[in-house]
């Protein structure tokens, strides 16, 4: 049995505030990464470069930010979705296990909001798991096709057999994405109150983590002053067993 700790969080591109008022919240979010001691971590609204906001503040980390979150020991894998006027943003995955492969699909809907999804596989004490990291769309149009493609994609790249988890930044506010990606046997790991949106005053929970061939066992929305600054979402920390013998 491995018990595994997953969690994702959109990080708001590692900025908050607006206009002169905004401030840079990457370095708290790096002690914020390391403190849930997980697994995998799921990032959404990753920068690699933004040209604006390394003019802009003084502390800027001269690496990209999958990098700059990434603990010792892990490694960071990062794809773009958007490209922007002054840079880009898009889905990471830390892994404190080997990254054996990993691809990006263009899951973009319409012109208006540039969306991917961001897929690795993992070798964890010997065993290989797929993580697909999302971050859909905002009109729930969009996010039923967003989900279809998901399901094609999953269909087309992880064997029937294999542990999958997909997780990431949803943008539903109902039961939608439950029931699509039931179809395909993934289950997201719940409970009561797990509100992670927006932050300040969590009334959604847009972040989930669901799984295929292992076991959700628990669920932890960390909450305070300091997770409220660092991001408009909080972040969601999932556990699970896997019912595999370690292959060292």
């Amino acid at each position: 049995m491995i018990r595994l700790r997953i969690a994702t969080y959109n990080i708001h591109k590692g900025v908050q505030g607006l206009i002169f008022a905004k401030r840079l919240e990457i370095h708290n979010l790096g002690h914020a990464v390391e403190q849930f001691d997980a697994d995998i971590v799921c990032l959404q609204e990753v920068r690699q470069v933004h040209r604006r906001g390394a003019e802009f503040f003084t502390r800027w980390p001269e690496m990209p930010q999958a990098d700059f979150l990434a603990p010792e020991g892990y490694e960071a894998v990062y794809r773009t979705n958007a490209i922007t006027r002054h840079g880009e943003h898009g889905n990471a995955m830390l892994s404190r296990w080997p990254v054996l492969d990993h691809q990006h699909e263009d899951m973009s809907d319409h012109r208006f909001e540039q969306r991917g999804l961001l897929h690795s596989e993992v070798l964890v004490h010997g065993q290989a798991l797929h993580v697909i990291v999302v971050h859909l769309g905002l009109i729930r149009a969009s996010r039923v096709r967003q989900l279809a493609q998901l399901r094609r994609y999953i269909a087309r790249h992880v064997p029937d057999d294999a542990a999958l988890v997909v997780a990431g930044d949803f943008n539903d506010w109902g039961r939608l994405v439950h029931q699509t990606l039931g179809h395909v046997g993934l289950q997201a790991c719940e409970m009561p109150g797990a509100q992670t949106f927006p932050s300040r005053m969590p009334m959604a929970q847009l972040d989930h983590v669901f799984a295929r061939g292992l076991a959700p066992v628990g669920l932890h929305v960390p909450r305070g002053g300091i997770w409220a600054r660092m991001s408009d979402h909080l972040p969601l920390i999932a556990e699970f067993d896997w019912s595999v013998e370690p292959v060292e």
